[in-house]
């Protein structure tokens, strides 16, 4: 079966039985400078209903190389839960908005997880 008729049967399959696509929602991780800029990215997040949650983790530490040299910084974490479908426009959003020259914007697909969870985060981002 092509990857078209499959993806189509799966979301069929979906909506006529109420269960969840994997990886139909995804995790997405953006590192900020600071608590105040990680409160400012996750409300412009959501403001924009580009996820249905984002959790601000508290200061950790991080060591990366920037321009050849090993650098060690505090960050705040965002993870955001959206639609996989959402990650290209959140990524985009996130870049416009955010103060780094390189944030650092990635994603996962969530496989599995709490059924009910999963489709509130599919109910509370609208589609595309």
């Amino acid at each position: 079966m092509s990857p078209l008729l499959r993806g189509l049967a799966l979301q069929l399959h979906s909506a006529l039985t109420g269960t969840y696509i994997p990886g139909s929602s995804s995790m997405a991780f953006i590192n900020c400078l600071n608590e105040q800029i990680a409160k400012d990215i996750a409300r412009a997040i959501m403001d924009k209903k580009l996820a249905a949650q984002v959790n601000i983790l508290p200061k950790s530490s991080a060591l990366y190389f920037w321009k050849g040299e090993l650098e060690e910084s505090t960050e705040i974490l965002l993870i955001v839960k959206t639609r996989t479908s959402k990650i290209g426009e959140l990524s985009n959003y996130v870049r416009s908005i955010h103060p780094f020259e390189i944030p650092e914007i990635i994603s996962l697909p969530i496989d599995q997880g709490n059924p009910l969870y999963l489709k509130w985060i599919e109910e509370n981002v609208p589609r595309d």
